[in-house]
């Protein structure tokens, strides 16, 4: 069985679209507060965050501000977030479903694993029907924002056989290489060249994901083991 582990923003889900609002409304409310400056951010600006748990986004955006400032901040971002999904703006990259639907005919074993907040990956589960695809759902939310690699060392203890994992951001290839396993780096996500220099593939439209693969799938039988780097 070859498992495909698939992070979700920025990979399947153009996130940006329901981010970018949530975030300048949890921010205009902080300036209302008094707790930070006036500022307009871009979206290129506010994507930079996609990929990261709430506790490291805040933490790396914002160390100074309060902690009940930051859960605030969070929440709000969050429940605005899943009102947005709930109102049919979440947006998938083209074709998303159709090409999880034919993964899923070809055998391959689909893992979804995101630094997100449970309500958020209910939310999407609910919205796009994704228990049709997937087999198991894991958020940073449900291990108390541990990063992905930790995480990923729970996964490989429930499935048998190879992993291949696929994603936009650095967090992503990280897994990959502490246990040394074969990648696709998703260009069209939101991080840059830098952030997905390791991974053994970059594919720049979801499209190339099926043959992209492909290539891969018949290299790593020879490997029968996954393990961590020191």
């Amino acid at each position: 069985m070859l498992n495909l582990v698939f992070d979700y923003d920025g990979t399947l889900h153009n996130s940006i679209e329901i981010y970018a609002p949530a975030f300048r409304l949890a921010y205009k409310e902080l300036v209302e507060k008094g707790f930070v400056e006036p500022r307009d951010y871009s979206d290129k600006e506010i994507s930079y965050w996609l990929g990261f748990s709430a506790a490291e986004m805040w933490h790396t955006f914002m160390p100074t501000l309060e902690a009940s400032q930051k859960q605030n901040a969070s929440m709000r971002i969050g429940k605005e977030m899943i009102g947005l999904i709930k109102e049919g703006k979440a947006k998938l990259y083209p074709h998303a479903l159709e090409i999880l639907e034919q993964l899923k005919i070809k055998g391959y074993n689909l893992i979804f694993l995101s630094n997100c907040k449970r309500a958020y990956m209910e939310a999407h589960i609910e919205a796009f029907q994704l228990e049709q695809y997937f087999t198991g759902f894991y958020c940073s939310e449900d291990y108390g924002f541990i990063p992905k690699y930790e995480i990923f060392n729970v996964i490989k203890t429930r499935y048998t056989g190879d992993f291949i994992i696929i994603g936009d951001r650095f967090q992503d290839m990280e897994i990959a290489q502490k246990y040394q396993l074969e990648s696709i780096g998703c260009l069209y996500g939101f991080g840059d060249e830098n952030e997905l220099e390791m991974a053994t593939y970059k594919i720049h439209s979801l499209d190339e994901i099926e043959q992209t693969i492909c290539l891969l799938e018949y290299p790593i039988r020879d490997h029968t083991s996954v393990f961590i780097k020191e």
